[in-house]
């Protein structure tokens, strides 16, 4: 059965392309049969809007048929036990070779990775001492404005004392003025 059904979608594979050529050189309708092939019939039913259409008649097997669709088996040989050690032997070397393809794959996927691991741990120390030093500075500038706070401070307050001596020395001489 499936031998029939595989025949037949390749005969209708066929069919298109032979109703195609038969319509270029008999253009006229035929109702009657129009192809016939050794296990089926092809029959034309009224042409519809859409298209040809087409009735498919199978016939029933027939011993012949039967064996035409079963393809012979290859000859036999004779292979002698060189052969079977040649094909084994080759088949061997396939393998190592293949084996060997994916170890140099893997072992270059191992070294990108490794590649890229480093690279990641370069930037990393790289970002680590840029922002160290970057912590640095800001120390150094905070430890610069305090020293000049300070000194601003020192230097207010000497003029406050300078001021305060001469509040003072204006007083004792008024009061010896007065006196």
């Amino acid at each position: 059965m499936a031998k029939t059904a595989t025949a037949y979608k390749e005969k209708m594979k066929e069919l298109s392309v032979l109703s195609l050529i038969c319509s270029c050189f008999y253009p006229e309708s035929r109702n009657k049969l129009m192809c016939e092939f050794e296990d089926m019939e092809v029959k034309p039913i009224n042409k519809r809007a859409s298209g040809q259409a087409f009735e498919v008649i199978l016939k029933p097997l027939s011993p012949v048929s039967d064996t035409a669709h079963n393809l012979p088996s290859p000859p036999k040989r004779d292979i002698s036990l060189e052969d079977i050690e040649k094909k084994l032997e080759a088949a061997e070397e396939r393998r190592k070779y293949q084996e060997a393809q994916v170890l140099r794959a893997l072992a270059e996927k191992r070294e990108h990775e490794r590649d890229v691991l480093l690279k990641a741990m370069e930037e990393n120390s790289n970002f680590s001492k840029l922002a160290e030093e970057k912590l640095q500075m800001k120390m150094e500038q905070i430890k610069e404005n305090r020293e000049a706070l300070l000194a601003a401070m020192i230097e207010r307050l000497q003029e406050k004392e300078r001021h305060a001596a001469v509040v003072r020395r204006n007083k004792e001489l008024r009061e010896e003025l007065t006196a």
